[in-house]
């Protein structure tokens, strides 16, 4: 699969944000407007004013005004040769914020490293959003920079062991996902509500998940989730192809299960 085409199915199976929140007054529709915009950015890296107007249902003018704004702002930048928008430096100064200030991030990074170091394997923090799994942080090893590429962040939580461990043992992160549903992505995604259930009560019972050609063929990972009160906050994976992975899940589960009870005890203190 190529990695356009795995871009198109990431996007194709990850619901975009409810948008069913009440908004009184022009000034905050406006601010919902601009958002739409935003999230237009997830899967196109340029758009132009036509196509935001397309996508959102709006006169090309009101597009335009938009788009304008944002770009007042630094959230989108304009192509000065094509014409075409992008997202701005800014949106990454705050995203660049948002890791920053994670607390569960900082305090899972050296450990993170050490799983690195012991495995030579690609090394992911994931945590739950709605019926997705995103990867806060990764250290890359050369196998999972030829797998995934430029790939994005975000992953449905039935195509990976980091959403199979976290949905286990987090209620709100499984029901999210039955909601949403469980559309394919590649050839062995989990496609029923029943294979749900049997792969999470598979998970519970080995106290960790594993993901066989199920978000990209050919590659495999392996997950633990990181407890707090009981619940899954999060999962610490290892990812590579399957013939690396596979014979050796006896041994990567260890190193990950005492990597997440130091996660835990770092994170609690």
């Amino acid at each position: 699969m190529s990695i356009a085409a795995q871009e198109h199915a990431w996007c194709a199976t990850t619901p975009k944000r409810a948008q069913g929140i009440a908004t009184h007054g022009s000034s905050l529709k406006s601010v919902g407007s601009a958002l739409d915009v935003l999230e237009c950015f997830a899967t196109d890296g340029e758009l132009g004013v036509s196509d935001i107007a397309r996508r959102l249902g709006v006169a090309k003018s009101t597009a335009h005004r938009l788009l304008q704004t944002l770009a007042s702002r630094g959230f989108v930048e304009q192509d000065q040769h094509s014409g075409q928008y992008r997202l701005g430096i800014h949106v990454y100064e705050l995203g660049s914020l948002a890791l920053a200030r994670n607390e569960l991030r900082h305090a899972a990074l050296p450990f993170l490293r050490q799983v690195a170091m012991a495995t030579g394997l690609t090394v992911n923090l994931s945590v739950p959003d709605g019926p997705d799994i995103v990867f806060v942080e990764r250290i890359e090893n050369s196998d999972g920079v030829r797998i995934l590429g430029h790939f994005g962040r975000r992953l449905p939580a039935h195509t990976a062991s980091s959403g199979k461990a976290i949905s286990a043992w987090n209620r709100d992160a499984d029901l999210a996902r039955r909601r949403a549903g469980f559309p394919p992505r590649v050839s062995k995604t989990v496609r029923t509500e029943a294979d749900w259930d049997r792969c999470l009560e598979n998970v519970r019972r080995l106290g960790y998940a594993v993901s066989h050609s199920e978000s990209f063929d050919g590659a495999s990972s392996v997950a633990v989730p990181v407890m707090h009160r009981r619940q899954a906050v999060a999962s610490v994976s290892v990812f590579g192809p399957t013939e690396v992975i596979e014979p050796r899940v006896d041994r990567l589960v260890p190193v990950l299960l005492a990597a997440s009870r130091r996660i835990t005890r770092a994170h609690a203190g």
